[in-house]
């Protein structure tokens, strides 16, 4: 039996941990080529970020003992260098790029009155800035070959307010906004657009908001959650095969949409 996706490319974002290893390592099970970036250093805000090279080997290794191909870049998504570099690498290496998984992304917690301009800019710069610049490098090239789908990840908090998240749930709202723009933009070359709204998602995110509240990852999970299903969280492999089902021929006519996750969320 054919892998569904393979010799396709996958650009993916925020890839070395969490829900970006999820996704890099099922579209990999699945025979495609894999594009990870990630910072690959710590950065200020939020303080709990530990993300280092290492988690990017560490992706390699998995990758190709499955013997699917990886090409790795450590980056920043708000520096257009960096971006540009990574997509024009990754598309020598492998010819093409097929699907972008706009995954990187940061949360904290902060009174809308009481957060720095710092604080709000980081927010908005890597969560929404970075979606738009690498789709930026990335759709010239799903253009050229009239294909693709790009997959932007959101979050229930692009649906709803959030207590001390409003810098998060506006750059999560905005994330609506480009996704239903970039939808018509690209419609007539044949390439999909959509956006997912995960629940709350067990990965080390939620265990570095727990540690800056003196809570446990359970705690912060439910506090955010409220899901109707009896769990508190959602887990990184849950998204992976959302997105594999959105990068499918199987969602052919889903484009500009809201794809939730919610375990019942937004149902209260």
């Amino acid at each position: 039996m054919t892998a569904q996706f393979a010799n396709k490319t996958v650009f993916i974002t925020g890839a070395a941990k969490g829900q970006g290893r999820a996704v890099a390592l099922a579209f990999a099970k699945e025979g495609a080529n894999i594009i990870a970036f990630d910072l690959g250093k710590k950065i200020t805000y939020p303080e709990y970020n530990d993300s280092s090279v290492d988690d990017l080997a560490n992706l390699q290794f998995d990758v190709e003992k499955m013997g699917a191909k990886i090409a790795t870049f450590a980056g920043d998504v708000r520096n257009a260098q960096d971006v540009s570099a990574a997509v024009q690498q990754g598309v020598e290496r492998f010819g093409t790029i097929d699907i972008l998984f706009n995954n990187a992304g940061i949360c904290a917690y902060g009174l809308s009155h009481e957060l720095t301009e710092q604080e709000w800019d980081a927010m908005l710069d890597i969560n929404l800035k970075g979606a738009w610049l690498v789709s930026k490098y990335v759709i010239p090239h799903l253009i050229r070959q009239k294909s693709g789908v790009i997959i932007t990840n959101s979050s229930i908090g692009g649906l709803r307010g959030m207590n001390r998240l409003s810098h998060y749930a506006a750059s999560k709202f905005a994330l609506i906004g480009l996704t239903k723009s970039q939808a018509i933009e690209l419609a007539p070359y044949n390439i999909r657009v959509v956006s997912i709204h995960p629940t709350g998602v067990n990965t080390a995110m939620n265990d570095g908001l727990a540690a800056m509240e003196g809570a446990t990852p359970q705690e912060i999970a439910e506090r955010s959650a409220g899901n109707l299903l009896p769990v508190p969280w959602i887990e990184p492999e849950d998204v992976a095969d959302s997105v594999l089902f959105l990068a499918s021929d199987k969602a052919r006519f889903i484009t500009g949409s809201q794809f939730v996750l919610d375990a019942g969320l937004l149902t209260r």
